[in-house]
């Protein structure tokens, strides 16, 4: 192996790269090592157990993704219909099917309730739920109703592309009308 120093952001990113490449059920401190040419020990430096690699992994992705719908939720949406309407473009397409992949891995983990994603996918969902609510106009109570209907239309189109290829998931956001 070549030696070389390693930042806990570059190897976050190698993991990140990794968990794209082959799953989370496929993501090891071995793997990351091996994808960055460093010792596995040096990853466990920085990420002591593989709950905590996990956690940084989607919390990174995550935000990544936040990052890129920035600019297409720059403005208020009436409702989630709207928000929907703004955000399909985006995730729905080859460069997301990637980070939506390892997000439902992370659900069906979470759902056969396996540890960390047990704990780690209701708190996204959750981060997610408060993302879409400081997008959308209206009260509390309001935008927290909205900002849950956008996330089970986003992500069931999401998961249909997923399963059921982009064709039908068009089909489908076209149907529903947020596209």
């Amino acid at each position: 192996m070549v030696r070389r120093r390693h930042t806990k952001d570059q190897i976050l990113e190698g993991a990140v790269e990794t968990a794209l490449a082959s799953g989370l059920s496929q993501l090891s401190f071995g793997r990351v090592a091996a994808h960055l040419e460093i010792n596995d020990r040096t990853v466990v430096y920085y990420f002591p157990s593989k709950d905590d690699l996990v956690g940084e992994v989607l919390v990174s992705v995550g935000l990544r993704l936040q990052d890129v719908l920035a600019e297409a939720t720059a403005a208020k949406a009436k409702n989630h219909v709207e928000l929907v309407r703004a955000i399909w473009p985006v995730v729905a397409t080859e460069d997301a099917d990637p980070v939506f992949a390892l997000f439902f891995e992370a659900n069906g983990l979470a759902a056969a309730a396996l540890a960390p994603y047990d704990e780690l996918v209701p708190a996204l969902v959750e981060a997610w739920i408060h993302w879409a609510a400081v997008r959308i106009e209206g009260g509390p109570a309001r935008r927290r109703g909205e900002a849950e209907a956008t996330i089970a239309l986003v992500d069931g189109l999401l998961l249909l592309r997923q399963l059921g290829g982009a064709d039908a998931a068009d089909r489908a956001a076209k149907r529903l009308g947020v596209r």
